[in-house]
């Protein structure tokens, strides 16, 4: 991944944020709206200056975890559907706060919900892309038992994205050895194999996402996306966090 202050790395990507991203720091409940506003102005931004087309799949672990319900005995399903839900919540704060910034937006869920977004067509979605316009991808899969990563692989992989970038938040900025927030002597990775990951049982993304985006030869970009500035970093290539790839130099 190499460095440049001009043009981007990638001409479309899918940015991976979870619901924890949107949530009030002090509770990292609910949807703190000047946190909502900073990306949607650094999305805006970023795709204005550099030309990239930017998909974005939203996680809703902030409103609502289907596997916190689940282990206090909900319905699995149920409760990933309620998940699901929460996402579109989400989304369309993004969107609402895309569009006020005037940023061209649109949101498709994998459930129908026709008042308040398109559903998911991926033909549809790429010619959105190509006119400009940000694509908020929400409902995951409209499955249950699989989570938002592996949303973004999905998606990511239907309307041929170049990368996925992978925010996170909560002081990590990258993959390391181990949780740097319980071990001190953890290791930031760089650069890191798919099937590293899957090895070392490293914690990026669930294996099933891991799995499908090193079938599909997909790179990740795993980088803090609370840090202002850091999503056009990711794009034009700056070693801000860890590149997850299949071993070749995207």
């Amino acid at each position: 991944m190499t460095a440049t202050s001009t043009e981007s790395q990638y001409r479309r990507v899918v940015l991976k944020l979870s619901g924890e991203a949107f949530a009030d720091s002090t509770t990292n409940f609910g949807i703190d709206a000047v946190v909502v506003q900073r990306i949607a102005e650094e999305l805006a931004d970023t795709r204005a200056e550099l030309g990239v087309e930017i998909a974005v799949v939203v996680g809703g672990g902030n409103i609502w975890r289907g596997m916190a319900g689940a282990t206090r005995g909900m319905d699995r399903a149920r409760a990933d559907y309620m998940g699901m839900l929460a996402t579109v919540i989400n989304a369309l704060a993004l969107q609402d706060s895309l569009e006020a910034v005037g940023q061209p937006t649109r949101v498709q869920t994998a459930i129908t919900m026709a008042q308040v977004a398109e559903p998911f067509i991926p033909r549809r979605a790429i010619r959105h892309l190509e006119k400009g316009r940000v694509v908020v991808f929400a409902a995951g899969t409209g499955n249950p038992y699989f989570t938002t990563d592996t949303t973004a692989a999905l998606r990511a992989a239907e309307i041929g994205a170049q990368a996925i970038l992978k925010g996170t938040h909560s002081g990590v900025d990258g993959v390391y050895s181990a949780d740097p927030r319980l071990d001190p002597a953890a290791v930031k990775l760089t650069e890191v194999s798919h099937f590293e990951i899957l090895n070392k049982g490293l914690k990026v993304m669930d294996s099933t996402a891991i799995t499908f985006c090193m079938d599909n030869e997909l790179p990740i970009v795993v980088f803090d996306v609370t840090a202002p500035g850091n999503i056009r970093r990711a794009l034009l290539g700056e070693r801000i966090g860890t590149l997850v790839s299949s071993g070749v130099t995207p």
